[in-house]
């Protein structure tokens, strides 16, 4: 059998090639180091964690918690080496950085089916070159790739290097007392938007706060430039106390239903998914650190005691627009000898790029095998990563807002079957993913072992 390719040894590329490898089939991967960095490595190992040592919580009632949980039960070989790297951090799965990617590298070296070949990929290899090419370059593709895949996927219009990414609430936590239902001007049924009307001193103390909070710092390698459609909230508060307002504030169109006015300011939020489980704050990308946007975003009227399901960022990062570009196997329509996997399809963070890894690894395995694998069900916190990727969890008229890149959350999943209370939610979310997943592998676990 000739090898699969698997360009980038990070942490989707490392479980991919594992995951084959352990099933007897060759692997080649390519792997840039130690020959060249990204501006962010700075070791040689493999699967290298660059921003912090946390794979986040560990509970079931945590989205995150249920998709580790749900790698164990598959199988996943980096969840096991995360675990055998833990290191105390209460609630959290935390790791030794240096102890999990020196054991990622051991596993991978020592393999006798995978063969490393340490070079940069400068071009996608044609299917010439490999039957199988897994790309799992993560979200800082050298330069060079970088601008084959953008040529590869109809120029740079597809291929995005910055996220903009606005927070993400939980619908339940909005305090609807306060808040209302409404789309401008009356548009469409009106539940897909949430408002939060600000009078004028609300309005002042908020911009006053924006202004004051504090911000993360851009990285060496991250210009301090932005996209005038989708500019931080803080820096359009810096051009004017009235910015906001006649932006991602304005109004216009809206008649707060308990007063029949309209209000100073308002804070609009969409329907992140179908259910309408989760809203996003409609035009607040920012670069405050999480601890300031609790603060700042929670002085907004409804959010005081809002649960935030993803907070909002702006920084570089390189990722397909998944739902046009891709199969359902996660291989580009245009050339579906490639395969995408990792953060480079729209996945945010440690542990959903190793997900999606797995999942990329379980549909090639069954393709090679001439099988057919049904995906787990969207119930479940991976079937749930993969619907996110492919766009079919997004709400009605949010498609022209594109690809966003995301960290798997319950709004990605459908919403309860039966009523659950509030305080029950979050444990029932959990145990149904784990439990369908569980049905889904007894049922198609034997074809990937």
């Amino acid at each position: 059998m000739e090898p699969v390719w698997i360009i980038g040894a990070g942490l989707a590329g490392a479980e991919v090639a594992l995951q084959l490898a352990r099933r007897e089939i060759p692997v080649r991967l390519f792997e840039m180091k130690p020959e060249k960095r990204t501006p962010a490595q700075v070791s040689d190992h493999f699967a290298e964690l660059v921003c912090s040592n946390s794979f986040r919580g560990a509970s079931l009632e945590n989205a995150v918690g249920a998709i580790k949980e749900e790698m164990r039960r598959g199988g996943g070989a980096l969840i096991r080496f995360a675990d055998e790297a833990q290191v105390p951090a209460g609630g959290a799965l935390a790791v030794d950085r240096e102890k999990f990617s020196a054991m990622v590298t051991a596993a991978l070296v020592a393999h006798p089916r995978i063969e490393i070949v340490h070079e940069e990929v400068t071009a996608l290899p044609s299917a010439e070159d490999a039957e199988h090419v897994v790309v799992a370059t993560g979200p800082l593709t050298a330069d060079a790739l970088h601008t084959d895949i953008a040529r590869a996927t109809g120029g740079e219009g597809r291929l995005y290097f910055y996220d903009a990414i606005a927070p993400i609430v939980d619908a339940d936590s909005i305090d609807y007392d306060k808040a209302f239902h409404q789309s401008r001007y009356d548009k469409g049924d009106g539940q897909d938007y949430v408002n939060c009307p600000l009078d004028e001193a609300q309005y002042e103390a908020f911009v006053d706060a924006v202004l004051a909070a504090e911000m993360t710092p851009a990285r060496d390698f991250e210009e301090e430039r932005f996209f005038e459609g989708c500019l931080p909230i803080e820096v359009m508060a810096s051009r004017g106390r009235e910015t906001l307002r006649y932006g991602c504030m304005k109004p216009v169109g809206l008649t707060d239903p308990r007063t029949g006015r309209r209000a100073h300011a308002v804070v609009q939020l969409r329907a992140e998914d179908r259910e309408r489980t989760a809203f996003n704050l409609v035009g607040f990308q920012t670069r405050m650190k999480w601890g300031s946007q609790r603060e700042v975003f929670r002085m907004i009227p409804g959010l005081e005691q809002v649960e935030f399901l993803r907070m909002g960022s702006v920084h570089r990062n390189t990722y397909l627009d998944s739902p046009r570009l891709l199969d359902g196997e996660l291989r580009l329509k245009s050339r579906p000898h490639l395969i995408f996997a990792g953060q480079i399809t729209g996945v945010e963070g440690y542990v959903e790029s190793t997900a999606c890894g797995l999942l990329a690894a379980w549909m090639l395995l069954a393709r090679l095998r001439g099988a057919t694998l049904e995906l787990p069900p969207h119930t479940s916190t991976l079937g749930a990563l993969h619907g996110h990727i492919l766009g079919l969890a997004k709400a009605p008229g949010t498609e022209k807002a594109g690809h966003v890149p995301s960290n798997i959350h319950w709004g990605l999943c459908p919403p309860p079957e039966q009523r659950v209370g509030k305080r029950d939610k979050k444990r029932f979310y959990g145990e149904r993913a784990v439990a369908s997943f569980d049905t889904w592998w007894g049922a198609n676990g034997e074809a990937l072992r």
